[in-house]
């Protein structure tokens, strides 16, 4: 059997190759707005005496907002003093898991592609190719989806973190005082919130092609192939 690499680009018009294409694709949106991300936001403190005072909040990929400084140090504000002050939560684990799937389905893309184009004359004619495709394929159905509900999660933290109620949580000055706290400039959020989608839009891409996966194992085939045909019946055994 010739196993050398023979480019054919035939694969990519038939529904196996060009799912393919898709899911490498829609993983480089979904790590590309996720792991990409960085805002901030401005927080304003409406002192009793008429005066304001101005932070800012800048947080980035992987969100470890327990870590980003909101009051560098001790400081005064609003004519009280202030100690060092960090936001609350860590969304880095759920990030740091959606990005990670996206990457690992963005390599598997590509080496997928690679037999499809050039070696599926191989492929086709062995029984562990097509079997091994599906397993991971099914598994990385699995994964995106537990993946994409937990960074959805992370994101809603991310978001109860970074507005004017968590702020004001965080900030023991805007407690029990005549301080008003509020976020008066968000940061952008549209690529994350774009992220979750393409996580969700990932798996669906995944479970479509893992039927099409699925037609080109032997199991597929096995099922068909025993199945009588039309018009057929079948003799009941001598006794």
């Amino acid at each position: 059997m010739m196993t050398g690499f023979r480019l054919n680009l035939s694969p990519l018009k038939e529904p196996l190759g060009f799912v393919k294409l898709v899911e490498w694709l829609t993983a480089i949106f979904a790590f590309g707005s996720c792991g990409g991300f960085s805002g901030k936001n401005i927080v304003t403190l409406f002192c009793g005496d008429g005066t304001n005072e101005t932070l800012s909040a800048s947080f980035h990929y992987p969100f470890r907002l327990s870590q980003v400084p909101l009051v560098e140090g001790n400081t005064t504000l609003c004519n009280r003093s202030v100690t060092a002050t960090h936001m609350v939560g860590d969304s880095a684990s759920s990030a740091e898991f959606f990005v990670g799937i996206a990457i690992v389905c963005f390599l598997y893309s590509m080496i997928a592609l690679l037999v499809y184009l050039g070696y599926m004359h191989v492929y086709k004619n062995s029984d562990f190719g097509p079997i091994f495709d599906f397993v991971i394929t099914a598994v990385l159905v699995f994964l995106w989806l537990v993946c994409s509900s937990a960074w959805a999660k992370g994101l809603q933290n991310v978001k109860d973190a970074t507005d004017t109620e968590g702020i004001s949580a965080t900030l023991a000055l805007c407690k029990g005082s005549n301080v008003t706290c509020g976020v008066t400039e968000y940061a952008n959020l549209r690529t994350l919130n774009i992220s979750v989608v393409f996580g969700y839009l990932n798996m669906f891409v995944w479970a479509g092609n893992a039927w099409f996966v699925y037609k080109e194992t032997r199991w597929h085939s096995q099922k068909f192939s025993s199945q009588p045909g039309p018009g057929r019946q079948q003799v009941p055994a001598p006794i």
